[in-house]
């Protein structure tokens, strides 16, 4: 049943991860009189000289692995329309991912600003924004869940 409203939602939700693990989620400008431009992404935190060379690569593959585990549930909740009572813990769990990879995104950038001692919280990128996008989609689609098992309780009522 891929054509209810709900496992568009979800679908919705993979694509918004797809993005969040392609695109920047935060970038820190140079401070005056100091080189080095950080930049955030699913896997690694980035330096760049002002040339655009990257000068300094720091891991951050658990930003990265969250990313793909929320894709892949919301994936697979799509395919599960046959227990809607499955399908909507796996949302909550996901929403619950979702907000620990928030989380992660936040506990990263204010780690390096403290570190550098700046004053400046640099800017967060789509990447990030739409994060908070699919856990939107995602509450909508738990939304939708809980209205067709009402639905099939007050048919099931009637018979």
């Amino acid at each position: 049943m891929i054509q209810r409203i709900q496992s568009i939602f979800l679908l919705l939700v993979g694509v918004c991860m797809v993005l969040t693990l392609i695109l920047p989620l935060w970038t820190l400008p140079a401070a005056a009189g100091q080189e080095g431009t950080y930049t955030l992404t699913a896997f690694s935190m980035d330096r760049y000289s002002d040339q655009g060379e990257i000068t300094e690569t720091i891991n951050k593959w658990y930003i990265g692995t969250l990313a793909a585990i929320v894709m892949v549930m919301a994936f697979v909740s799509v395919f599960q329309y046959k227990n809607r009572a499955r399908q909507m813990l796996i949302n909550m769990i996901n929403s619950l991912l979702m907000v620990a990879l928030v989380a992660a995104v936040f506990i990263t950038t204010n780690g390096l600003i403290t570190e550098l001692g700046r004053q400046e919280s640099g800017s967060y990128g789509v990447g990030f924004w739409v994060i908070l996008v699919a856990m939107v989609m995602n509450m909508l689609a738990n939304r939708f869940i809980r209205k067709d098992e009402a639905l099939v309780r007050s048919v099931d009522r009637i018979r």
